[in-house]
């Protein structure tokens, strides 16, 4: 998930902070304290470490409770007894965030809750520090508070629901504000797997009621696509699968049982947010793309070995995608796989290349820019995706994985081409700001169909382009056609 551009953004980025996490800006609690202790002795470990909180926590580290300041004056002072223990007058429960999750959703917390302190817990909750909310505003103010306020709801279908449709209007306000396509693309997908998130607790905890009890086994929820690299536009559809623990074969029943029934309600509760199915299936309710970590090395490993048109697609589909929920751990090993079977292996590349060969930038004879020519309704309309994009991110996807690299994000596998001497300084540069261009004028024509009322699609139509953009884009486009010819090239061996 990290490897999302916001994770890179430019100092003062507005989409920053929705990348950041805890750990990054909690501070270490000062005054931890075991149930049982004195006030007296709270209090006076507090004033000498010069702390604004104590938190009280059981045998095991877990956090128990919170004292405050507050707390000291309301319920101490001049109230109990030295010897009184912290117990009586700590406020509990406590909330608590981990330190891996997302600033930007302890920030939500603790405005909804009106806490300016909250402590952080590991994986094992146990208490590894404290946030404090002056400390999270530092990082977000303004119109950023806002957005957070929009981008995080209460977790149910109709919260989440609000938050995918807030998504349009802060990509429009960030857009109009100059923030950079690709940045507002990492902001969308960010949010996007942040639901695939938390429609997986939610699934969880609705099959828990319902008697399912907890998962049989550990697993990982991926996703693949525009989303898998970081680079979702206002509406992608479901592209899921997920990743098992490896389990004995006599289980299967059983397993499988419960993964069935999870994949169907997380797949009906994305399309009821706003993720409509796949038509292509690509989805964890398709057995094809629910397996354990060993079934998909062996899965991925048949593909390769394999090299027909069927297999091509389907690795196709795959091979951009990242976790959204559980075990990281899967994602790191399936992705060192991939990564190491296809590093040098010029024989399945060259079939990726060629299973997308006849795929052009929209540029004619003479270097002009042409419409759509496979549709009546858009034929003066560029399909900035099948003849923008897609070129550029499957050229440069199968570069990378030729060269070893596990990046996903087509201007993170740029920057490391060209920091692996594969892209030059002039190539690089041309390819980055196509990227930026093309994704801009695509992301600016979905906003505006979607406030007009029109049905948002990938076309823009060519007189809505200035002179300017409209001799970017050529220039772009050369770009990408070159960058093309290259790979041709170095793959097959053929000049023309």
């Amino acid at each position: 998930m990290n490897d999302s551009m916001i994770g890179r953004s430019r100092p003062g980025s507005q989409t920053g902070v929705f990348s950041q996490l805890v750990r990054d800006h909690m501070r270490q609690a000062l005054v931890v304290v075991r149930a049982g202790t004195s006030c007296a002795d709270m209090v006076a470990a507090t004033a000498e470490a010069a702390a604004s909180s104590a938190i009280v926590v059981g045998d095991d580290g877990r956090p128990l409770g919170i004292i405050t300041e507050q707390d000291i004056c309301r319920r101490i002072a001049f109230r109990q007894p030295e010897e009184a223990p912290v117990e009586e007058v700590m406020s509990a429960p406590v909330m608590t965030i981990r330190d891996s999750d997302y600033l930007y959703h302890a920030i939500a917390r603790m405005r909804a809750r009106k806490l300016r302190h909250m402590p952080v817990v590991d994986d094992a909750g146990a208490v590894v520090g404290i946030l404090d909310l002056s400390t999270a505003f530092a990082v977000a103010l303004g119109p950023v508070i806002r957005r957070i306020d929009r981008l995080t709801r209460e977790d149910t279908l109709d919260g989440i629901r609000e938050v995918k449709a807030a998504q349009v209007e802060v990509a429009h306000e960030l857009l109009a504000e100059s923030v950079p396509a690709p940045e507002i693309q990492g902001l969308l997908s960010h949010v996007n797997t942040d639901i695939y998130r938390r429609l997986t607790e939610l699934a969880l905890r609705d099959m828990r009621a319902a008697g399912w009890n907890d998962p049989p086994v550990s697993f990982a929820v991926i996703v693949m696509g525009s989303g898998g690299r970081g680079e979702s536009f206002l509406y992608p559809d479901q592209d899921n699968g997920i990743i098992l623990a490896d389990y004995p074969d006599d289980e299967h029943n059983r397993v499988d049982s419960f993964f069935r029934e999870f994949a169907d309600r997380l797949v009906t509760a994305l399309d009821a947010v706003g993720f409509p199915s796949c038509r292509g299936n690509v989805m964890a309710t398709n057995p094809l793309w629910r397996k354990t970590l060993t079934q998909w090395r062996q899965q991925i490993d048949y593909w390769v070995r394999k090299r027909n048109h069927v297999t091509l697609r389907l690795s196709d589909i795959f091979f951009d995608f990242r976790g959204a929920y559980g075990e990281d751990d899967f994602v790191r090993q399936l992705r060192r796989h991939i990564t190491e079977r296809l590093r040098g292996n010029i024989p399945f590349l060259q079939g990726m290349y060629r299973l997308d060969e006849d795929r052009k930038v929209a540029l004619g004879l003479f270097g002009r820019l042409i419409g759509d020519r496979q549709s009546r309704e858009h034929w003066n309309e560029i399909n900035l995706k099948l003849t923008g994009t897609l070129p550029l991110v499957e050229a440069i996807r199968v570069l990378a994985l030729r060269e070893g690299i596990p990046e996903t994000t087509t201007l993170g596998r740029i920057a490391a081409l060209h920091a692996a001497g594969i892209l030059d300084d002039n190539s690089q540069d041309y390819l980055v700001g196509a990227f930026h261009h093309i994704t801009f004028l695509l992301l600016r024509q979905q906003l505006a169909d979607f406030r007009s009322g029109r049905k948002v699609g990938n076309h823009v139509p060519r007189h809505y382009l200035s002179k300017r953009e409209r001799d970017i884009l050529i220039d772009s486009f050369k770009a990408i056609s070159d960058l093309r010819s290259r790979v041709r090239s170095e793959l097959t061996g053929e000049l023309f």
